[in-house]
């Protein structure tokens, strides 16, 4: 008689990954990469905790799923930043990993081909190598990291990035994020209460012990200093949006009882602007007004913003229209092109008082 089985019962395949440290040699940053990664994490730092009035604008595609398109919108969105880099600090949203409700794309990294076949090796170098251009072209980059394994392969080109509303109650991304080099936004819980962020942020600004992997790959303690860079993102919530002057209000009252920077990012998409893209301008511009009559808790923003306006559903077999999310829908460019400068208009006020 066979014994029973007990282990890999459900396992259907594995695929060993390259050691991290072998990816950063295969695809190394430059002296040049890693002076600009430093130099845009501090500049965002001044933004968040210190004295710099610029605003922190967060924006780019949802997901990055065709590199094409994307290094195309990165060649506009530098273009774009160095008009307005006195008043908006641009950081790309170069985002390569999407939690799922259900099931459904899970990206770039994860399933790089859009074909199922989940050849992660091949989607951790390409992202690497994205990073790498985005970087080469004046723009700091911002992703949202969900794997904790994740980091060890991209964080060095990371200069900001967010925990997303499904994962800031997990205990396993509150102890990554304490070991994170780079600023980091924790965003409110999909039901848009921010106990938990604030909960969050405490965590990850101390010292964590937790199970991870280091360089080599193989499985460690990891002891982490903690991230003393964290703050709040508000992204609207189940009973509606809250970047409202009297939700931004109550907001900074909360952190500065809890002993934490007021500083807040208001993310004008998802429920903030109940899915519809064409919203996110007019919201920008309700919390540019904020800034400009005193509000200095709001210290940036984040819009969603592709090529072409709104998004599209995966269809086997069918060709996909460039520079369309295939996730979130996204503002087109010209839209986003338009928002911008009169962001930067917007914001003259608060420049000729300093």
């Amino acid at each position: 008689m066979e014994p029973c089985k007990v282990t890999d019962i459900n396992i259907a395949a594995t695929r060993e990954l390259p050691a991290p440290a072998q990816l950063l040699q295969e695809i190394p940053r430059t002296e040049a990469q890693q002076a600009f990664v430093a130099n845009a994490r501090s500049e965002i730092h001044r933004i968040i905790f210190g004295n710099d009035k610029r605003l922190l604008l967060v924006v780019g595609p949802c997901s990055i799923h065709d590199i094409k398109a994307g290094r195309e919108y990165a060649q506009r969105l530098a273009k774009l930043a160095e008009q307005v880099k006195e008043r908006i600090l641009i950081v790309m949203r170069v985002y390569f990993e999407k939690p799922r409700t259900t099931v459904g794309w899970k990206g770039l990294i994860m399933d790089p081909y859009i074909d199922r076949t989940y050849n992660i090796p091949a989607g951790l170098r390409m992202a690497r190598e994205f990073l790498r251009e985005v970087i080469d072209m004046g723009l700091p980059t911002a992703t949202e990291l969900l794997d904790p394994i994740t980091p060890q392969y991209i964080a060095d080109l990371i200069c900001w990035s967010a925990i997303g509303a499904r994962t800031t109650e997990s205990q396993t991304h509150r102890q990554m994020a304490s070991g994170l080099s780079m600023p980091l936004g924790f965003k409110n819980s999909t039901d848009g209460s921010i106990e938990a962020a604030i909960n969050a942020i405490n965590a990850a600004s101390r010292e964590q012990t937790f199970l991870g992997i280091d360089q080599q790959g193989r499985a460690a303690s990891v002891t982490t200093k903690g991230n003393p860079n964290c703050h709040l993102v508000l992204r609207g919530g189940k009973s509606g949006p809250n970047y409202a002057d009297t939700h931004i209000s109550d907001y900074i009252k909360k952190l500065k009882s809890s002993g934490l920077m007021p500083a807040v990012m208001v993310d004008c998409s998802h429920d903030n602007a109940s899915k519809d893209y064409t919203r996110y301008p007019a919201i920008l511009s309700d919390v540019v007004r904020q800034i400009s009559q005193g509000q200095d808790g709001i210290i940036g923003a984040m819009v969603e913003s592709n090529l072409s306006g709104g998004s599209q559903k995966i269809v086997v077999g069918e060709e996909r229209k460039y520079g369309v999310s295939i996730t979130d829908p996204c503002l087109g460019w010209e839209d986003t092109e338009k928002m911008v400068h009169t962001t930067f208009n917007a914001l003259e006020s608060r420049f000729s008082l300093a």
